[in-house]
């Protein structure tokens, strides 16, 4: 099978008339179907319920969908059909794995509109922001079906006379995938559809707050063809992944979430349970504290744009959103008062209103716990910048504090929200060391025009993803793979070269080639 050289799926380009009129006329269709109803899917059967409510974020009245949410009856009936699954998908060559995943990327792509304007009334997603996730939910079927070939080839390695070796992956078994709300299709897709490339099966356990957008997921892998029995949909709370996370059925875990589940996640997979014959691997991307830091040189008509759309778009709630600026002193000021400026005028309001900058955060929980770091930074520091707070839905005023107590949690803490804090360093080694100091290691973000001082804060920073002269979100599929180190995560990529080796074994074959006589 070929395959053309993998490409980004395109963004719409929103200026344009005719694409917002055709997001707003999706987000009519969704709503005429509103509230939806996400069933337990495990193989050919569907379990319908309602024991989970998604809402709108922005209208908390507005149901979104009615769930099912999955019981330990649910999750034991997901792993053993998982089992018979994984048993016919593993057969089956890369080849038509990899078309499987083509043709959900189409069913995907023809969908676009209506999935966005979904994400926009689940998710509290901004268009731009749900137009490039399905994007990426798209990009990610692409990679890892040329991924899934090309593993299949195995790698290359050393003969000599006499003796013949090979390099193989298998697949490792049942994959539990354990997704978030922030990027709701593309994420449970991404670490979903690696798992499936691979060759194993996959249960996915979606975000309680975002069960619809899981059910698009498990919908275009079927639609795909993927087996029903090789990829299954649990809704449903913690208790749902607590449980696929103890299970010996369960040869692999893929998390995305926050550093506290995650840390959990691992000590529970490195617990042998009785029966269990294989080690858990646990593929982890979790939270972080994410710095930028700016030269005495940088280019301030860059950074502050930069640095406000690293921190404010979808309200901070990106992994790799920025959360605190290391700024030299000797241009402290002058980028304070320019932040301040571009802050203050952000557009906060509802997610579907094109030209949104900050939309509401996700539930109550939520925006109490942003409000509650504003006023800890009020206390510690002074507040530089509040931008507006719309009356209704689970809306935050975006904050700038600056000149913060060296203790406070607000520098230390990941708020996930919007909340930028921003620090004077008498220098970039200072900078350094304040990135050193802290326990995450997920994104970086640097300006500066010198480039020996680029190649000198590049060489340090110990983050997964560092990003120069340029903002710290929207890692693309193929060019940016993403994920941290650290408590920020295993070290694994997405979106690379490396990714899909999270999900199988190499096995290595040596054959003896000299002839010792034929077999009568």
């Amino acid at each position: 099978m070929s395959l053309p050289p993998f490409a980004n799926e395109p963004i719409l380009e929103l200026r344009r008339a005719g694409p917002r009129q055709a997001l707003l006329d999706a987000l009519a269709a969704v709503d005429a179907r509103l509230p939806l109803r996400v069933p337990v899917l495990v193989g050919s059967e569907a379990r319908a319920g309602d024991a989970l409510t998604s809402t709108d974020p922005g209208d908390p009245e507005r149901v979104v969908a009615h769930a099912a949410a999955a019981t330990a009856a649910d999750v034991d009936a997901a792993l053993d059909a998982a089992a018979r699954g994984f048993a016919r998908w593993r057969a089956v060559p890369a080849a038509e794995r990899a078309a499987a995943l083509l043709r959900a990327a189409a069913w995907l792509r023809d969908r676009r509109t209506e999935v966005a304007a979904l994400e926009v009334r689940e998710c509290a997603k901004p268009w731009p922001e749900a137009d490039a996730d399905v994007c990426e939910a798209i990009d990610f079927l692409e990679y890892y079906a040329r991924g899934a070939i090309a593993l299949e080839e195995g790698r290359p390695l050393l003969q000599v006379p006499g003796e013949h070796n090979e390099l193989r992956y298998v697949p490792r078994g049942v994959t539990a995938v354990i997704a978030p709300w922030n990027f709701p299709v593309a994420i449970p897709m991404g670490m979903t559809a690696a798992a499936l490339a691979a060759g194993n099966a996959a249960v996915l356990k979606p975000a309680e707050q975002s069960p619809a957008c899981g059910h698009v997921v498990v919908q275009a892998l079927r639609a795909g063809g993927v087996p029903d029995e090789a990829v299954a949909l649990l809704p449903g709370d913690g208790s749902a992944g607590a449980a696929l996370a103890r299970d010996p059925r369960v040869q692999t875990i893929a998390f995305t979430g926050s550093a506290p589940v995650g840390l959990e996640i691992l000590r529970t997979a490195a617990d042998t349970r009785e029966g269990q014959r294989h080690l858990k691997r646990v593929v982890a991307e979790l939270g972080g504290k994410n710095c930028v830091l700016v030269d005495s040189d940088a280019d301030l008509d860059e950074a502050v744009p930069g640095i406000v759309h690293s921190a404010f778009d979808y309200a901070g709630q990106k992994c790799s959103a920025a959360a605190r600026v290391l700024v030299h002193e000797a241009i402290a000021d002058a980028l304070i008062e320019r932040l301040s400026g571009a802050v203050e005028a952000l557009e906060t309001g509802q997610a579907g209103t094109f030209g949104t900058d900050v939309p509401p955060v996700i539930e109550r929980e939520a925006q109490e716990r942003v409000d509650r770091y504003a006023q800890r930074a009020a206390a510690d520091g002074r507040i530089v910048a509040r931008g507006e707070r719309p009356p209704g839905g689970w809306f935050c005023a975006p904050v700038v504090a600056a000149d913060l107590d060296p203790g406070s949690p607000v520098l230390r803490e990941e708020i996930f929200g919007p909340v930028l804090a921003v620090d004077r360093v008498r220098d970039m080694d200072a900078a350094v060391a304040a990135v050193q100091s802290l326990p995450f290691a997920l994104t970086g973000g640097l300006y500066a025009r010198n480039p020996r001082t680029v190649e000198a804060v590049a060489a340090q920073l110990p983050v997964g993803n560092l990003y120069v002269n340029r903002s710290t979100t929207g890692a693309m599929v193929g060019r940016q793979p993403f994920g941290g180190n650290r408590l920020s995560g295993t070290g694994t990529k997405a979106g690379g070269p490396d990714y899909l080796l999270s999900f199988v074994e190499p096995r290595v074959i040596t054959h003896n080639t000299v002839r010792h006589g034929l077999v009568v």
